[in-house]
């Protein structure tokens, strides 16, 4: 887990606070655990900023056992006694109630500081200080190396067992620097360690040339330090929108070149993802035919040579907890930008028309410009038909239950509600804050987005790009 400094304290609490970001964004955003991240905010709001000012301090044995009584013998919960106290975590009561327990009901107090040196007194036994200590065990050289295997085994074991249930890759990395870490606490050598390892069936076995081999890799990333912070920061500013592939394209716009499978292994390392797609319910507006059907012009040809030639439109349904909203979107074939939309209650025929009267308000010049759709209703209107024809513009419809002869804008959908609407609901208070929320999300995917297709360009600068071409 990341270990956090008191200004990231202070930012995660304001983004949570301000409602910027959900508890799940900020624990993925900042690598911590949802529940350490749920106890800081609750500690803060509790006893406000100044509880971050407070420095480390030694717990004395009836302070501590104040606390384990109020859980034993009062029933509260770990959490409940630490916010109480302001303790900087939950699991330090935890620990203190497992240690006593493991001591016979009794509070004892760790020992700080280095061990007593061990040597050899002259009867060839070892003696602690100046005396060995009645009743201990004095472990033999055999028995000593067979505790040691155990540790080193049941270490690699724990490793081994997470890595394959969260990622395989980095499985490697995480090997080669549990291995470094026995060396430098057990103070035994590789050998040792390695043949403790390869000796389980159950763990996975590793080299000496596949240790020193992945050693150099790991050393290597540390002088990646600056390039990943980087990408961590546009990972953050884009709200884990953007995956490897953007981010290689974004470090390319800001001037430093470098490959895009560099820019996934060290995203790998870091734990950085980008959000994955989710199942979504699709709203139809089919209601059959009510009108003129009209011929495909596009045939899947999404493409268009300049802007104002190709436009795609359709609606799309959001289900905030029962309460539903319906946006109407037209997307532009060259540069790929949401020339208009519109959001409503209800999809009815006001509803697009209020988006249509937008869009030719802002780019009027539609004579023999394609306008393609699915076979929804609204598109089969009369009235719809007559005013596109007014406007000069050239009618286009998809087949029959084939989504995928409109699929540029099935593909803008799709990429909305995954990095702005699904699995991000408890964002919303309301129906109006999600209203807000599309209108803000369309306006950076036009102005900040930057997408492969257009040659690492946003929409918008596309349009610029490709307007200053033609002249």
């Amino acid at each position: 887990m990341t270990k956090l400094s008191k200004k990231d304290k202070i930012q995660i609490y304001y983004l949570w606070k301000n409602q910027h970001y959900s508890s799940n964004q900020i624990s993925r955003l900042y690598g911590i655990n949802a529940s350490h991240l749920g106890y800081l905010i609750a500690l803060i709001d509790r006893h406000g900023l100044a509880v971050l000012n407070r420095h480390y301090q030694p717990y004395s044995n009836d302070f501590k056992r104040q606390v384990i009584q109020e859980i034993l013998l009062e029933g509260k919960s770990s959490v409940r006694v630490a916010l109480e106290y302001a303790l900087p975590s939950a699991g330090m009561v935890r620990n203190w109630l497992r240690s006593y327990r493991e001591n016979g009901y009794t509070v004892v107090t760790k020992q700080r500081g280095r061990k007593p040196h061990v040597r050899q007194n002259s009867r060839g036994t070892k003696a602690t200080g100046s005396s060995t200590k009645k009743g201990k065990q004095i472990l033999t050289r055999a028995e000593l190396e067979t505790a040691y295997t155990q540790r080193i085994r049941k270490k690699i074991r724990c490793l081994s067992g997470r890595t394959n249930r969260t990622r395989k890759t980095g499985k490697a990395e995480e090997i080669t620097q549990a291995v470094t870490q026995l060396r430098r606490e057990l103070k035994v050598s590789l050998t040792f360690i390695l043949a403790a390892i390869n000796s389980g069936t159950d763990l996975p076995h590793l080299s000496r040339s596949d240790y020193y081999y992945t050693l150099k890799k790991v050393d290597k990333d540390d002088k990646n330090e600056a390039l990943m912070a980087r990408i961590r920061v546009l990972f953050k500013e884009h709200c884990a929108r953007y995956g490897y592939r953007r981010i290689t394209l974004q470090l390319k716009r800001e001037g430093l070149i470098v490959n895009h499978k560099k820019v996934k292994r060290l995203m790998t390392i870091m734990g950085l993802q980008a959000l994955h797609n989710r199942k979504k319910n699709r709203y139809s507006s089919y209601q059959g035919t009510i009108g003129k059907i009209k011929e495909n012009q596009i045939k899947s040809d999404f493409h268009a040579s300049k802007p104002d030639q190709k436009w795609y439109a359709d609606i799309t349904e959001f289900n905030l907890r029962g309460q539903k909203t319906y946006l109407s979107a037209l997307l532009d074939g060259c540069t790929q930008e949401v020339i208009a939309h519109s959001i409503s209650q209800h999809p009815n025929l006001e509803h697009t028309m209020t988006m249509m009267k937008r869009a030719t308000s802002a780019h009027p010049q539609t004579n023999e410009l394609i306008f393609h759709t699915d076979q929804g209703w609204q598109y089969q209107h009369s009235y719809f038909q007559k005013w596109l024809s007014t406007h000069g513009m050239i009618q286009s419809m998809s087949r029959k239950g084939k989504s995928t002869d409109n699929g540029l804008i099935e593909s803008f959908f799709g990429t909305l509600k995954r990095e702005m609407f699904q699995g991000f609901q408890q964002d919303f208070d309301n129906i109006t804050a999600l209203n807000q929320a599309i209108h803000q999300y369309i306006n950076y995917y036009n102005t900040k987005r930057i997408k492969g297709k257009l040659k690492g360009r946003t929409p918008m600068e596309h349009r610029a790009f490709v307007l200053k071409q033609a002249q």
